[in-house]
């Protein structure tokens, strides 16, 4: 049996119970985005850079309404999540050139949620190499950007996006 191990995201995961209430409606409900690296927000879903990113430029498509199942999410949520999630992986293409996308939601713990009560899409660009020896070995990323940069490139992109 292979294992895929990701200790550097121990930094994240303990943590997680050090604050009150969900990081995903905390991010919501203040209105510092670039503090809290959204780049776009829409009626129902906003846009967020991951704060510790697999890859640069590694995005989510969060709901505002603080839902943890597809089935317990409003219709227009999701075809506004859905619609988001196309954008996003247009405005990774044209910024970041990459030469694939990983798309995909955890749903619940078992499944890999780092917030499992709170549904969410990411949208990750890829490149040959990306995971190269220094993550799978040396339990490092190696990200060519800060997370300032990336805020920079994306909400310029997202600056033309419909808000709902």
């Amino acid at each position: 049996m292979d294992y895929l191990w990701s200790p550097w995201r121990y930094r994240y995961v303990s943590k997680a119970d050090e604050e009150e209430g969900c990081v995903f409606c905390r991010k919501a409900e203040q209105r510092d985005d670039r503090k809290n690296l959204i780049v776009h927000r829409g009626k129902h879903c906003y846009v967020v850079l991951n704060l510790y990113p697999y890859t640069t430029g590694h995005l989510m498509i969060v709901p505002y309404a603080h839902v943890a199942t597809l089935e317990g999410t409003p219709p227009e949520t999701l075809g506004e999540l859905m619609n988001l999630t196309i954008a996003a992986s247009g405005h990774l293409e044209k910024v970041y050139k990459p030469r694939g996308l990983n798309l995909g939601m955890n749903i619940g713990e078992c499944a890999g949620a780092g917030i499992a009560g709170h549904i969410h899409m990411h949208v990750l660009p890829r490149w040959p190499g990306d995971v190269n020896f220094m993550t799978a070995i040396g339990e490092t990323r190696v990200l060519p950007e800060d997370l300032e940069t990336t805020f920079d490139k994306l909400a310029g992109a997202f600056a033309g996006t419909p808000a709902g």
